[in-house]
């Protein structure tokens, strides 16, 4: 998908939260080498070092892969968010990210946002963006910078679509990227996603992971199973039907 700064970034990719450091290097490298290009990471998961690791042991490119991470909450400020994101790239083992995310709103979020510019500007990132940010908080970052964030990382599943909010980035410009798609395997057991699954021959995960896709949402499960990893990455050779959207639509109505 492309961004509204002009990079382009893998619609699917891998999430590592909650991923123990030390496991962290090998389900990466398994990753990239089943074929994913995108990781998704933060300050606060504890495992950046990890993800480089991996992506080293893995032996793909620097350039083919999409590295995101997100600041800590106890970073936000003009210097700080800059040695914060210098500790990210040594942890990383690289010399950019290719998205950095403020992860929450916090205090000095418009310092913290005019540092994130300054480092795209300079580029030891590609491109910048929020997590967890409502309307306001986003329009106090553009009306005070001028800099609309390419991305806001969401809860958004079947279950809570935040459609509002989604309509929202469309005028906007801003990619809706999804954290939580399966609601931690949740919605894999929900009634619609298997009578879908049943019908197109796919698994629940991968039509609720398809039904993203088709909605322009950017998505990265995390699993450490090496047979759900590829599973989970088979989601290109099928599409969905209106009727069959329509239907995982319905998701959000069930208690």
């Amino acid at each position: 998908m492309t961004l509204n700064d002009g990079s382009v970034i893998p619609q699917f990719g891998l999430g590592v939260y909650h991923v123990p450091a030390d496991d962290t290097a090998g389900l990466v490298r398994t990753a990239l080498q089943l074929g994913y290009r995108h990781v998704d990471t933060a300050q606060g998961y504890g495992n950046e070092a990890g993800v480089g690791q991996g992506l080293r042991d893995a032996g793909v490119p620097r350039e083919d892969v999409w590295i995101t991470t997100k600041l800590d909450d106890g970073a936000h400020g003009y210097d700080a968010a800059q040695r914060a994101l210098d500790a990210s790239l040594r942890r990383l083992g690289t010399d950019h990210v290719d998205l950095f995310l403020v992860h929450r709103p916090g205090e000095a979020d418009v310092e913290t946002w005019r540092a994130f510019a300054a480092m795209r500007a300079d580029g030891r990132v590609r491109s910048v963006g929020v997590s967890n940010f409502g309307r306001r908080g986003i329009e106090q970052l553009v009306d005070a910078t001028g800099v609309v964030p390419a991305v806001n990382q969401i809860r958004v599943n079947p279950r809570t679509p935040h459609r509002g909010m989604r309509r929202y980035h469309r005028r906007r410009g801003i990619t809706t990227e999804s954290w939580g798609p399966l609601r931690e395997g949740r919605l894999t057991t929900h009634p619609i996603a298997r009578r879908v699954a049943a019908r197109v021959g796919r698994t629940p995960a991968q039509v609720i992971l398809r039904w993203h896709l088709q909605r322009g949402i950017v998505v990265f499960p995390k699993s450490a199973d090496p047979g759900r990893l590829a599973e989970n990455l088979a989601i290109t050779d099928f599409t969905l039907s209106r009727r069959e959207m329509a239907a995982i639509d319905l998701m959000r109505r069930w208690k």
